[in-house]
């Protein structure tokens, strides 16, 4: 998407932004459902973190996630599982 390569560009980002315009990827990790804002009900999506092994699987879920301190808490877990080759999806807004 233009908006991304932007976004990358700006940022200088070393890594791939990838989009679920079609939410087959938010769907499946359960990141999309109802929320509530101003009174409001409506669906959308979850910020969420899924720490992901080298095997491809769910090594840890961070749900409803907060900004504030999550970097520190995602790299923490991740330095528990020692040198990997898997990755960290944070996508999900």
């Amino acid at each position: 998407m233009k908006t991304q390569a932007g976004f990358k560009a700006k940022q200088k980002l070393n890594f791939d932004l990838l989009s679920d315009s079609d939410l087959k990827t938010i769907e499946a990790y359960s990141a999309r459902r109802m929320k509530r804002f101003l009174g409001r009900s409506f669906l959308g999506i979850i910020r969420s973190t899924f720490l992901i092994g080298p095997d491809g699987k769910l090594e840890h879920i961070w749900d409803s996630v907060k900004v504030k301190g999550h970097v520190g808490e995602v790299l923490t877990e991740a330095s528990k599982k020692g040198p990997r080759s898997g990755g960290v999806v944070s996508a999900f807004f």
